[in-house]
């Protein structure tokens, strides 16, 4: 109950909340290695952002709690997340970080506190390999499907392999490949057509809303630039969709509902009660015991387990205090509801439709990167969908479905990324990768139109190419190499399928295909099985 307000209050819905999370990992699959490094990125995203997402939506529904959210859930984590070796891998992974909780549960026994963050680590594990194996029957995608058809969630498309298309749009071919194999990739997924599509690192230029709406797309997501800067301007800022010349509509990120949960300043993960992320136990213990729960090749990789608060900005770190955390994520919730009620109180009187905030976010921020994210997001929810609250939780198909007429204008070229434009993906140290996936895309385009009715392994060697040239047209690779974070990783795996098209490219052309390397390509790189190739011609 809010301070103030009578329990059985109920407050005119004056505007509307849209949270998108967008759900994506780059595709990381190497069955060459025994043990890989870049496959827990999956792994420490399955445990600490994807199941326990799908378990405070799970308990909303079990309370009768009408909420609506909306997912993109990209081809590339939808192909991971259904494959069968990275399941057996993660459930490999979940039994030693179990097996390090009993022991650490042992090892702290004489300290109290520590003692008892131990033990909580043990629940979450349990808890956590109880849903995956028990609840969900290892298909998170199932489950996510299932949310959908209740009406709690609105899953959106996104480009095949997370392609910069701004970048990639010299090449129309590769644009329409990448949004075409991403909607064919949702629609077996899914069954159904999609009717929203993420762009990837939210990256828009003129002509890009004309190939998704030529496929079906009714509306996506730019940042807020993008809408602000439009042509003619916007009347509604960011708090109304408009839409582009083409038809499809397109919504705007809200600056204040962003800063408050991104901004490392003024964003919440950062308070001082909340856990301390980069404090994990890999880098605290002797080698002879965490050996065996990090890199086989002795590499410190996170556990998860992290004992300490945030605690300020300084290299002393206070115990970590899960109560104290949990408050501070209901103070949190309130705070986030009651600025966003003062938005909509503002906007409201001068528009006439009820003001939209749309509040996007990379999903992993919640349980991985923040926490307590899940608690937050559960409990502004809860309070979103009280009838003591001004605003109702929509998605952004349920807002165009109540206000169809919007204004026409042309929005501006942008992006999420560093300076809001496009020099994240093409700037010094990155920028020679696109000349060559400029390449590689006019030799798709040619090899498709040439080959309109392949059989046999030419058929295999054409769909590989295609798998390759895609994969190596990820945005993450570019972003990578731009942050320095894992950089060396990226250059390779850019290299890896560049090079590899190249030798599928030539062995069509040549009418010579090497089927034992081929069949081997095929099974490490393994998405997209059923892919048309045509769709670059």
């Amino acid at each position: 109950m809010r301070a103030g307000r009578a329990p059985d209050a109920t407050v005119k819905k004056q505007g509307c909340l849209a949270f998108v999370l967008h759900a994506h990992l780059p595709f990381v699959r190497h069955p060459e290695h025994e043990d890989s490094l870049e496959e827990n990125w999956l792994y420490e995203a399955m445990t600490e952002t994807y199941i326990p997402l799908l378990l405070v939506m799970d308990a909303l529904v079990a309370d009768g709690i009408d909420f609506r959210l909306t997912f993109s859930i990209t081809p590339t984590l939808v192909s991971m997340l259904r494959d069968e070796f990275l399941q057996a891998r993660y459930l490999k992974r979940l039994r030693k970080l179990t097996e390090l909780a009993g022991k650490e549960v042992r090892r702290t026994k004489e300290q109290v506190e520590v003692n008892a963050l131990a033990r909580m680590y043990r629940n979450r594990l349990r808890e956590v390999m109880d849903a995956f194996l028990l609840r969900y029957e290892r298909d998170l995608v199932g489950a996510f499907v299932h949310l959908q058809k209740l009406g709690k969630l609105e899953i959106i498309a996104s480009a095949a392999t997370h392609g910069y298309l701004p970048l990639l749009s010299t090449n129309e071919a590769s644009v329409r490949a990448q949004i075409r194999i991403g909607i064919a990739h949702y629609r077996r997924t899914f069954g159904k057509r999609p009717s929203g599509f993420w762009l990837p690192e939210c990256g828009f230029s003129r002509g890009i809303d004309t190939i998704l709406k030529e496929e079906g797309i009714r509306f996506t997501i730019l940042e807020t630039h993008g809408i602000t800067h439009a042509r003619p301007r916007p009347k509604y800022g960011v708090y109304a969709p408009l839409y582009c010349p083409s038809g499809m509509a397109v919504f705007g990120r809200d600056p204040e509902s962003s800063r408050q949960v991104w901004s490392s300043v003024e964003g919440y993960p950062g308070d001082f009660d909340y856990r301390e992320f980069y404090r994990d136990i890999a880098y605290d213990l002797d080698l002879d015991y965490i050996g065996p729960y990090i890199h086989s090749d002795g590499i410190r990789v996170d556990t998860g387990f992290k004992y300490f608060r945030v605690t300020g900005k300084t290299d002393h770190k206070e115990l970590y205090v899960p109560e104290r955390a949990e408050r501070k994520a209901e103070i949190h919730a309130a705070d986030f509801l009651y600025r966003r009620e003062r938005q909509v109180g503002h906007l409201a009187p001068s528009m006439d439709r009820a003001p939209l905030i749309v509040a996007p976010y990379d999903a992993e921020l919640f349980g991985h990167w923040w926490f307590e994210g899940p608690v937050w997001l559960d409990r502004v929810i809860r309070r979103a969908s009280s009838p003591g609250s001004s605003l109702r939780l929509v998605t952004p198909s349920e807002y165009l479905g109540k206000y169809a007429v919007n204004q026409i204008a042309s929005p501006a070229a942008s992006s999420w990324g560093d300076k809001g434009f496009h020099e994240t993906w093409h700037g010094a140290g990155n920028d020679w990768i696109h000349r060559h996936l400029d390449q590689g895309g006019l030799f798709m385009k040619r090899l498709a139109a040439n080959h309109p009715k392949a059989k046999g392994p030419t058929l295999r060697a054409l769909r590989q190419a295609a798998r390759e040239l895609l994969l190596a047209q990820a945005s993450d690779w570019a972003f990578m190499i731009h942050r320095g974070t894992t950089a060396a990783y990226a250059v390779q795996r850019t290299k890896t399928h560049l090079l590899r098209f190249l030798r599928l490219k030539e062995g069509i052309e040549k009418g010579v295909i090497d089927e034992g390397w081929l069949s081997a390509v095929e099974g490490r790189d393994n998405i997209f099985p059923e892919i048309d190739y045509r769709f670059f011609s």
